[in-house]
């Protein structure tokens, strides 16, 4: 995303030739990073099956690990147990972290993710919020995936055994 003005003072960003993602304030001298955004997912498996739900926003129709954004002031197992129990009904109790991954397949917002083992501990299966279907898959039937990290993270699962 290119800004254009100062949020501190409302001057011009300039970029610099050799480094374009810091903008500079040319009024205070505010430097503009531009970090990537945190998201988190959690994955629950039964009976040998993962997890997944339908989208309903951006990559509509396809399917992820039930995941969404931290928000400011957010612990980041706080937030992954809350975008699971809004987007699937389910809460959960974070077992530990499965992996973390840079994610770059959307050039306007690079995020970072985060994977979290998970296991349901109460609530009732359903969508909501940004899903509109949820459902376990093997590794042999998974539906089109949204984000190549969550393939990559499936992947892994299945040749470590914890899904069939």
């Amino acid at each position: 995303m290119k800004y254009c003005y100062c949020p501190k003072c409302g001057g011009r960003l300039i970029n610099k030739m050799h480094d374009k993602n810091r903008p500079v304030c040319s009024k205070c001298g505010f430097i503009f990073y531009q970090n990537p955004v945190v998201g988190v997912a959690a994955i629950v498996i039964k009976d040998d099956k993962i997890l997944l739900g339908r989208r309903t926003n951006s990559y509509r129709g396809e399917w992820c690990i039930p995941c969404g954004y931290v928000e400011w002031d957010e612990d980041v197992y706080e937030a992954a147990k809350r975008e699971f129990l809004e987007e699937t009904g389910l809460i959960i109790d974070i077992n530990r972290v499965y992996n973390v991954h840079s994610n770059f397949h959307n050039p306007e917002k690079q995020t970072v993710g985060i994977w979290f083992v998970a296991k349901a501990i109460g609530g009732n299966l359903k969508a909501d919020d940004d899903l509109d279907k949820v459902g376990y898959f093997y590794f042999d039937e998974l539906p089109k995936l949204a984000f190549p990290t969550d393939e990559k993270i499936i992947h892994q699962l299945y040749v470590e055994g914890l899904i069939k």
